[in-house]
């Protein structure tokens, strides 16, 4: 017999969906504003302030960023080192999380024990650009691929998931003349693509968000990812040469701050579009990673 439910369960429910719709529209309302503001005009932007709805639509801030190369140049470059940088981030903590995963292998405690401490201490900075520019990584895209290869915290989880797959399916393997490498690639990886689809995502948005590093080691700024760029035009002010005046009128001025919101929108449009492609497999990849230490 199903009962009603009682009056402060009722109030309750009320407030937590009060709170969270409230909490949901506070994260939501800056992504409205900056869109907003990428096609409002300069002239609504410095009068009214904060804007939802433009009522002048402009599209001058996209074709003003979309007159010269110089913007898609920098998206390129930050879809190369994210397409590149995720490959090999995934390739190579997979190829050690698996050896350590396994209980037969050799100084396997030892080795995680150093993978444990470097979560804990590093070199620091200084340290860290020595070593790149000795390495004769500094201007090139190696420096913001190789130095943060493998996430330490990443390879204990994934190695975590690959403990717990059964032993049998790698004893079955091994009967039928299996190496480790083709089990690795052809029965541990298959069955690990929820937390290895998880962690790809994670590492990608790490790459694609990355501006420090670049920063420090690429000093051409052809060579830009797109979050430099957006640091140098809103934080900096230093637009002026991401589009072409001449193309326009000859009293064009360009709109600062609907120019800053529309290279906002354009860097982030991308990872949000991949996003949802990926998010369903967020939670079993965490999860099941999780579970043993």
């Amino acid at each position: 017999m199903v009962h009603d439910r009682s009056l402060g369960s009722r109030i309750f429910d009320t407030l937590n969906v009060t709170f969270l719709g409230l909490f949901a529209l506070i994260t939501v309302v800056p992504f409205i504003y900056v869109i907003a503001g990428s096609f409002a005009t300069q002239r609504e932007l410095l009068e009214k302030g904060f804007i939802l709805f433009p009522t002048e639509f402009s599209l001058e801030a996209y074709r003003f960023i979309f007159s010269t190369s110089t913007l898609m140049t920098s998206m390129w470059v930050t879809i190369f080192i994210t397409v590149a940088g995720t490959l090999i981030n995934i390739v190579l903590t997979c190829l050690m999380a698996y050896p350590l995963a396994r209980r037969d292998m050799d100084f396997r405690k030892p080795i995680q024990l150093m993978v444990i401490f470097t979560m804990l201490f590093s070199g620091g900075m200084i340290p860290t650009f020595i070593v790149v520019k000795e390495l004769g990584m500094i201007d090139t895209y190696w420096s913001l691929l190789l130095p943060g290869a493998i996430s330490a915290f990443n390879l204990i989880i994934i190695r975590s998931f690959f403990q717990q797959l059964p032993d049998g399916l790698e004893e079955s393997a091994k009967i039928d003349g299996a190496n480790d490498i083709a089990i690795l690639f052809k029965i541990v990886l298959p069955l690990s693509l929820p937390a290895i689809a998880t962690f790809s995502l994670f590492y990608a948005v790490g790459h694609w968000n990355t501006f420090f590093n670049a920063v420090l080691y690429i000093n051409d700024a052809a060579k830009w990812p797109i979050q430099v760029l957006l640091r140098q035009i809103v934080i900096l002010s230093q637009g002026g040469g991401l589009g072409d005046t001449a193309a326009f009128e000859a009293d064009f001025v360009p709109p600062e701050q609907s120019v800053k919101m529309a290279v906002i929108v354009i860097s982030t449009l991308p990872i949000l579009l991949v996003y949802p492609f990926l998010q369903k497999h967020f939670a079993k990849g965490v999860l099941l990673g999780s579970v043993k230490g």
